[in-house]
Order: C-alpha cells, then sequence, then structure tokens
C-alpha cells in the first residue's frame, strides 16, 4: 500500500488535485494525506469550493500566512519537516510552482523520499520571475515529472535529472472540468449567453503598475463597445482595477465618461464607460463560486485574462482567449487552441478586442490527452 502525499500551496491547486485524489480513493493500492501549506480560515477557500469540486477539506493546514516568499519558503519547510517526522509517507507530489511548493519538494528530497512533479516542464525562460526559479528547482529535484503537453514533455525530458522519469499524461485540469461540466451553474447576474466578455487579472506586476493597467483598461473598453464585461475580482485585484476604473474617468474629464458597474454586494453606484461614443458595462463582481466561474467563461463571448489556467479553460469550451503575457506555459493552447498572446501592448490588445467582439476569432481543437483520465495515468504510475 503506498502512502501518497500531495501538498497545495493556495486555492487553483485544488482544482488540480481533486481528480488525483478521486482517483487515489478509487484504488485499491493507495493512500492519501492532503496538505495545505496555507491556513484552515484562509479566505480564498470559500465553503462551496470543496463541495463544488466534490472533494474533502486538507487533512493538514500548516498555517503559513506570509506573502514574503522567502518566509513562506523558509516556513513551509520547517512545518512540512515536522510534519513527516509524525507522518512517514512514500511519495510526496507536489503542484505547480510556487514558493511553497518549493519549499515542500526540498524537504522531500533532503528526507530521500519519491518526489513527483504536477505540472512538470512549463517554462518562461525568464529568470527575474520567481516561478520560474521555482520551477526549475522543482523539475532538477524530482524523481518523477508528470507533464502536460508535448512542449512541456520536450522541456522536461531534456532537463531531468540522472534517475527521474518524465511522463506525458496530460492536462489535469481537464478532468476537473470534465466532471464538474454537468453541475455548472449560472451567477446571479444578469448576462445573456454569448454576450459578454470576461476579465480577470491577478499577476502583481500588472496589478502594481496603475499606469499600465489603465492603458490596457481603456484598451478593452474602448474596443469592446456595447459587449458588458464581467470582471470577477478578489481584493488586490478588485482595488487595483476600480482604482484604474476611475483614473481613466479622470483622463476622459468631459469628453468621456468612466465608472464601474459593482455588484449588489459592494453597494457601490451603477453607472457606465463610454469611450468614442460607444458605451460598455464593465461590471465587477466579488469572487464567485468554482461552478459559477465556470459557468461564466463557458458561456461567454470571449475572455481577457492573465491566468493560464483560464486560458485552459478557454481552449477546453471552445472560447476566445486574450492572454496578457508575452508568454504560456501550456504553448498548446496558442498552437492548438484557441488562446492569443497580446503581452502588455494596448493597441494589440485593442485589435484582438475588436476582432473577439465582432466574431472574427480562430478557430480551436482539444490538444493531445485533454480527455480526463490524466488522474489515473498518474496514480497507476505512482502505484506501479
Amino acid at each position: 500500500m503506498k502512502n501518497i502525499c500531495v501538498v497545495v500551496g493556495a486555492r487553483p491547486n485544488f482544482v488540480k488535485v481533486a481528480p488525483l485524489i478521486r482517483a487515489i480513493e478509487h484504488s485499491e493500492q493507495g493512500v492519501y494525506t492532503l496538505v495545505y501549506a496555507g491556513c484552515d480560515d484562509d479566505p480564498t477557500l470559500e465553503s462551496t469550493l470543496f463541495e463544488d469540486l466534490q472533494m474533502p477539506r486538507p487533512d493538514v493546514f500548516l498555517g503559513v500566512g506570509s506573502s514574503s516568499l522567502n518566509e513562506i519558503t523558509s516556513q513551509v519547510m520547517a512545518r512540512f519537516d515536522a510534519f513527516l517526522d509524525e507522518h512517514p509517507v512514500d511519495v510526496v507530489i507536489v503542484v505547480d510552482d510556487l514558493a511553497s511548493t518549493m519549499a515542500a519538494a526540498i524537504v522531500a528530497k533532503k528526507r530521500g523520499l519519491t518526489l513527483a512533479h504536477l505540472v512538470a516542464g512549463t517554462r518562461s525562460f525568464d529568470m527575474k520571475m520567481p516561478k520560474e526559479v521555482n520551477r526549475l528547482v522543482i523539475d532538477a529535484l524530482s524523481d518523477i515529472l508528470f507533464t502536460a503537453g508535448v512542449r512541456s514533455n520536450s522541456v522536461a525530458t531534456r532537463e531531468q535529472a540522472e534517475g527521474s522519469t518524465t511522463y506525458m499524461v496530460g492536462n489535469i485540469l481537464m478532468d476537473s472540468l470534465r466532471f464538474c461540466q454537468p453541475r455548472l451553474r449560472k451567477p446571479d447576474i444578469d448576462v445573456e449567453e454569448g454576450k459578454y466578455l470576461v476579465f480577470t487579472i491577478n499577476r502583481r506586476a500588472l496589478l502594481s503598475d496603475p499606469e499600465k493597467l489603465s492603458q490596457l483598461l481603456q484598451a478593452i473598453v474602448t474596443s469592446a463597445g456595447d459587449t458588458p464585461i464581467i470582471a470577477p475580482l478578489r481584493d488586490e485585484a478588485r482595488q487595483a482595477i476600480e482604482h484604474s476604473l476611475l483614473t481613466i474617468d479622470h483622463y476622459a474629464a468631459n469628453k468621456v465618461q468612466c465608472s464601474i458597474v459593482n455588484d449588489k454586494r459592494s453597494m457601490v453606484n451603477d453607472k457606465r464607460s463610454m469611450f468614442n461614443g460607444q458605451c460598455s458595462m464593465v461590471n465587477v463582481q466579488s469572487p464567485m463560486s468554482y461552478l459559477e466561474f465556470g459557468w461564466l467563461t463557458a458561456h461567454a463571448r470571449g475572455i481577457i485574462t492573465d491566468s493560464g489556467n483560464v486560458a485552459e479553460e478557454a481552449t477546453f469550451n471552445g472560447v476566445p482567449c486574450i492572454t496578457l503575457n508575452s508568454y504560456t506555459e501550456h504553448q498548446e493552447t496558442v498552437t492548438q487552441g484557441t488562446n492569443v498572446l497580446v503581452g502588455e501592448d494596448s493597441e494589440r490588445l485593442a485589435q484582438a478586442v475588436s476582432q473577439m467582439v465582432g466574431g472574427q476569432w480562430k478557430s480551436g481543437s482539444l490538444p493531445d490527452r485533454w480527455d480526463g483520465r490524466t488522474a489515473e495515468r498518474i496514480v497507476k504510475i505512482l502505484i506501479d
């Protein structure tokens, strides 16, 4: 019987490990412990998340709540090491590329445990990004590298250490999407299928640059015309977007009026944004449940985001997607899917949004092994 420890560092990771947990539970040769680096009262872990994903809450919370990457690394290392003193395991599987993921990987390797990385081989080739450093360290330490696509598989195979093994198991995010698709539910907002855009943003480099953010927002609103824009955002992102929209209003002065349409919970006056004689609604929403957000993105005319996960979901749903970045960890969303990279270029963004609302978008196809069976492959490999 294999004892598998699954380490999760942030909310998006749960979407990827949910099918893995189910696959282990269905196996007769494996048991698991789910460890979360954060606190049990983490506000990003809304009560509906685990119900939506039909998975249990973590067995263990390490209780690390710092925002400093170095503090996160040191605290997770100390607390995960103490956890392993009391709970022997055979395999540690770490998810994605966070500081907490790297910290757990280091501890596992120092203890001589079998270390597996999901998802391995993703690269931006930008060493100024902390996550790129994390990816390199985790992949170098891992005994088993689980990759999602051909490009990442090539990278992982080329870089793998002696004694490591790379497996292209497919995109585990698709396992969750396929599993949850029949249960998606429409959020309590007034939208008509296929007649709105979804906007999400989370990257700190963009949120901390008000001038750049205002330029990008103006490009979106101007080009969207009368197509409503729904923006479900969390705390820091919400504040930055609302401030930038008000900044656009200030620059527009008497020629144009710019404002925000907030959801009912925020108690902010409803207004409209107007550019070049056209009207566009920017509806800033509080965070939605996983199933509600899944419905919103699956039925949108298009999506504008800086999230790789959201871009992958768009490719799965065949929904046009614009990514506010110059690279993507999953290149197949661009080469085969519906995703287009515009970087932080407001002119390219405006052109892409115009094409999106005008119905002039490339068609996409599902990449290899986006079949919903990734978790099964992973568990078979771990147990064998």
